[in-house]
């Protein structure tokens, strides 16, 4: 289920990728669908995540046992900046540069820090 996790929440950052650079130079906001898609792999991947990590421990011999958790808070907290690119989407508004910058950095924080888990 890991691996799962690692795959949706890996894609979902570069369709991130993809939607927030041509939106950051001052094109229009990307299409609903775009965005929908790159929220339900997010999502996906995160719920995925929290079940895996109902299972067995791992990386308890490398010291990286809690990684998995860290990531999954990382990633948590990229959500509720999305939550507010949502409402800012909904009201019609661009969301702030630094607000698109804050859930980047988060999510790409948990995807690294999940890398390590998984691979490490």
């Amino acid at each position: 289920m890991l691996n799962l996790s690692f795959t949706l929440i890996a894609i979902a950052a570069l369709f991130g990728t993809l939607l927030a650079l041509p939106y950051l130079r001052g094109a229009s906001m990307p299409p609903g669908w775009a965005v929908g898609v790159h929220a339900a792999l997010g999502l996906g991947g995160f719920i995925v995540l929290l079940l895996a990590l109902r299972g067995p421990p791992r990386g308890l011999e490398q010291g990286t046992g809690s990684f998995g958790a860290i990531s999954a808070g990382l990633i948590a907290a990229a959500l509720v900046a999305a939550l507010g690119m949502l409402a800012a989407r909904l009201r019609r508004r661009r969301a702030s540069a630094a607000l698109i910058g804050l859930h980047a950095t988060l999510a790409v924080g948990g995807f690294v820090v999940l890398i390590v888990y998984l691979f490490g």
